[in-house]
């Protein structure tokens, strides 16, 4: 996946920065926000690549969170 940020100008003249997209590509991010913004002026975009999380969620340690209790390290099976 790639975050893209983008600063744009509108089609009123208002200038919006700090718009961030998460796409597989730069186009497909750029056609997102075409969607919200319709004939505005990309006027900066930068991209970074970000790694997605495949790590499943801890529920226990969620209840343990809301819980107060003690932090419990996993264990990791190899």
């Amino acid at each position: 996946m790639i975050r893209s940020g983008f600063n744009i100008r509108t089609r009123s003249g208002q200038r919006v920065d700090n718009i961030c997209i998460m796409a597989v590509t730069q186009l497909e991010a750029e056609r997102r926000l075409r969607q919200m913004y319709h004939h505005c002026e990309i006027i900066a975009c930068q991209s970074e690549a970000v790694a997605l999380r495949n790590e499943p969620l801890d529920v226990e340690g969620v209840i343990g969170i809301i819980w107060c209790e003690p932090a419990r390290v996993p264990v990791v099976e190899r």
